[in-house]
């Protein structure tokens, strides 16, 4: 992002060197906001509104430069240090778009489920307000530490957001004031010609007015559930990652995976994956080791991006890979369906032939997992997959 504002990760470089590019972007060493959260001794509604107030400054800006962001998620808010009251900055802009102002219109699928607004799901066209509806969903788990919208099925999960299908339940619900509620319900509008903008969602009295309107009252339950929030989405991104770049798996073996981290629904749809998906996995696990980082000096950090993996994710987007393809178990990452070839609009590609299930690939040594939990670490050595079943 090379918009520059205090609260966007900025892109200052980019740099090719032996068939690999490298981006360099701002050196942000805070982590992401919601690590930071659990950590901390004191936490309140007014410091959920202080968190949202700098996430749609961020917002707002690449909005009045009619940029849409379209993955926002915890993920994707990092502070900028680990001082105290660091700033938000937003990152990740790889699905980003330029819309021409207020239009709407089709982009493809984009974004993470349970982030996605009823409007992309119902392929509708789309512009800024599927952000605004990204905010509502993150600032919902601010207060209470849950999402608004969760089913292990992803069609359910699907149908809850079209059909705007969220409460404010008791007990946790009960001592957040109704200008948080009234914010929430703003965001969260089916209709996003209703739906509020991020300029206006800045001028609520619960953002601009937090001091006075904003409960001071310390939520610890909120902590509680977000740790467990975080703890969920860490494991599950740690161990699938490990599994793809081991290379040493079989359909058994990860299924029973499945099974163990994700429920019994995962692990059933995991022997139903679309050939589509399990190539995309085989592309992803062929990628070749990456030649060392090239020296920035203390600017930034790189992000590297080999020819194959944009290869990967071309073969991907011209097979028509949509969100409704990949299973439950994959919720938490990024999906993205464009038509990337004029030839093909307006005809179902052929199905590409590929195997069953994922391969075994012999020969490759496995790839030691090690998460840290907390005050808990577990290992592929000291934790097989049984172990897990408890978290």
């Amino acid at each position: 992002m090379k918009r520059s504002h205090t609260g966007n990760v900025r892109l200052h470089d980019s740099i090719s060197e032996e068939g690999f590019h490298y981006l360099v972007f701002d050196l942000v060493t805070g982590g992401e906001l919601f690590e930071d959260i659990v950590a901390r001794e004191y936490y309140s509604e007014a410091d959920a509104s202080h968190c949202i107030h700098q996430i749609l400054e961020s917002v707002n800006h690449i909005h009045q430069h009619d940029i849409v962001h379209r993955d926002l998620k915890p993920e994707n808010l990092l502070l900028a240090s680990k001082c105290k009251g660091a700033a938000v900055k937003l990152a990740d802009f790889g699905l980003a778009i330029e819309v021409q102002g207020e239009q709407q219109a089709w982009f493809g699928f984009a974004g993470t489920p349970g982030y996605l607004s009823p409007e992309v799901l119902r392929k509708d066209p789309y512009g800024k307000p599927v952000d605004i509806w990204a905010c509502g969903v993150i600032l919902y788990i601010l207060l209470v530490g849950y999402p608004p919208f969760w089913d292990e099925d992803q069609h359910k999960l699907y149908q809850q957001i079209k059909a705007g299908a969220y409460d404010f339940p008791s007990p946790e619900w009960d001592t957040v004031t109704p200008e948080a509620k009234n914010l929430i319900n703003q965001m969260l509008t089916i209709n996003p010609a209703k739906r509020i903008t991020a300029d206006q969602a800045l001028k609520h009295p619960w953002v601009c007015q937090r001091s006075t309107v904003a409960s001071m009252m310390h939520r610890q339950e909120t902590v509680e559930c977000l740790r467990k929030f975080n703890a969920r989405r860490k494991l599950k991104g740690a161990i699938l990652t490990t599994m793809l770049v081991s290379r040493n798996f079989s359909g058994n073996t990860l299924t029973k995976m499945m099974r163990i981290l994700f429920g019994g629904a995962a692990a059933a749809e995991f022997c139903n994956v679309p050939r589509l998906l399990q190539g995309w996995l085989h592309l992803l696990t062929s990628l070749p080791p990456a030649p060392p980082l090239p020296q920035l000096g203390r600017l930034g950090h790189a992000a590297r991006t080999p020819p194959c993996a944009a290869a990967a994710g071309s073969c991907a987007s011209r097979w028509g890979m949509l969100a409704a393809d990949w299973p439950p178990w994959l919720c938490g990452s990024s999906v993205h369906s464009e038509t990337v070839s004029p030839q093909l609009a307006g005809r179902a590609p052929p199905p590409p032939r590929l195997p069953r299930a994922p391969p075994a690939w012999p020969g490759k040594e496995a790839v030691a997992w090690d998460v840290e939990l907390g005050s808990r670490r577990f290992s592929s050595r000291s934790h097989p997959p049984e172990s897990l079943a408890c978290l």
